[in-house]
């Protein structure tokens, strides 16, 4: 049934059971995905998220912002905080070139600049999304070939236990967009 609602793609609450649904349901640190820019107002929409959302600790961060497209990411703070305490995480961020590494959204704010200066998605990305390190390194040191099986990011290894994970992060996305398709909106899927 969740995928009939692909096919509205530009509908900002199943975009977002869609693309976070793992991150809306507390078992990933972040989500990223991007909006066409259409009628509809995506900022408005953000906005409105971000103020009912703030009590379960979700926050949606523009990253960047081009001409037809707006790069944001939704993070579960309580998540995303523990995933930076990870001092193998913090290494790599310094070694990327970041420097409050205790600050969230001054993380947040050097990622979107760097993907708005290069116009792409930096390897550190992995480390924002929750990605584990070894899958993050192995892609670097690879260059994004030789991976053991892929899903929501390519496997370097722990191919059993990632799989697993992949099919968590489904069951979340089959889940909240069964509730969208049954008439919930994201809110009400929520409970918030």
């Amino acid at each position: 049934m969740y995928k009939e609602l692909v096919k509205y793609k530009g509908n900002f609450e199943t975009n977002l059971a869609f693309y976070s649904a793992p991150t809306l349901l507390g078992i990933k640190p972040s989500s990223l995905f991007s909006f066409l820019k259409t009628s509809e107002d995506y900022i408005k929409d953000i906005k409105k998220f971000n103020d009912k959302a703030s009590e379960k600790g979700l926050k949606i961060h523009i990253l960047c912002e081009c001409e037809c497209k707006l790069n944001v990411i939704l993070y579960n703070e309580k998540l995303m905080e523990k995933q930076l305490l990870d001092l193998e995480r913090q290494e790599l961020l310094r070694k990327f070139g970041y420097n409050e590494i205790d600050n969230i959204e001054s993380l947040l704010k050097q990622l979107g600049s760097k993907i708005k200066k290069d116009n792409k998605f930096p390897h550190e990305i992995g480390i924002f999304l929750g990605y584990p390190v070894e899958d993050i390194k192995g892609f670097i040191e690879n260059k994004g070939k030789n991976y053991i099986c892929d899903g929501f990011w390519k496997v370097y290894s722990s191919e059993q236990k990632t799989k697993k994970v992949f099919e968590n992060y489904r069951k979340c996305r089959r889940f909240l967009c069964d509730k969208l398709s049954n008439g919930s909106d994201i809110y009400q899927a929520l409970k918030i």
